[in-house]
């Protein structure tokens, strides 16, 4: 077997359908709430929970997305990684950090219905009230996006850093 052979990558599939296209009042009215759920979020926890959530929906296309405006804002490859097994690496992040992971979850993974009480009180320990619902938006917002791309069949791998400034 030669190299070529075992490197060759598998073709990109195609998306299913242009969102901003196909429906531009909708997609310009999630850039709107987009920018308005990220005010006065801290910009790490904010990528932090794109991240996460992201992984959670197994969105490629956000994925790629908001693990390289990550890296390109400074966030070190470690954390980025360790994002997927946090519960085995909290050591690599804060207090406030790990409840706005586990908040992201609850809210993302909301199959018993509900937030545990246990994981809001730890976010309202770590936010004030102002800063939690931000938080609250900025991950139901995600959450939007992921099924937008997930459903679509967004392509990733072709996003630069910043490309979509919302």
């Amino acid at each position: 077997m030669n190299r070529e052979t075992t490197t060759t990558r598998l073709p990109e599939h195609t998306p299913r359908l242009d969102l901003p296209k196909l429906a531009p009042e909708v997609y310009k009215a999630m850039v709107t709430l987009d920018a308005a759920a990220r005010r006065g979020v801290d910009p790490v926890i904010l990528e932090l929970v794109k991240i996460r959530a992201s992984q959670l929906n197994h969105c490629a296309f956000c994925l790629d997305m908001h693990s390289k405006d990550a890296l390109a804002a400074g966030e070190s490859v470690e954390r980025i990684i360790q994002l997927g097994a946090w519960e085995e690496s909290r050591h690599f992040y804060t207090a406030k950090e790990i409840a706005a992971i586990e908040l992201t979850e609850a809210v993302t993974v909301i199959t018993d219905g509900f937030v545990p009480d246990e994981v809001f009180a730890k976010a309202a320990k770590e936010f004030d009230e102002t800063e939690l619902a931000q938080l609250i938006a900025a991950i139901t917002v995600i959450n939007a996006w992921n099924r937008f791309g997930v459903t679509c069949r967004l392509v990733p791998g072709h996003y630069a850093p910043g490309q979509y400034q919302h």
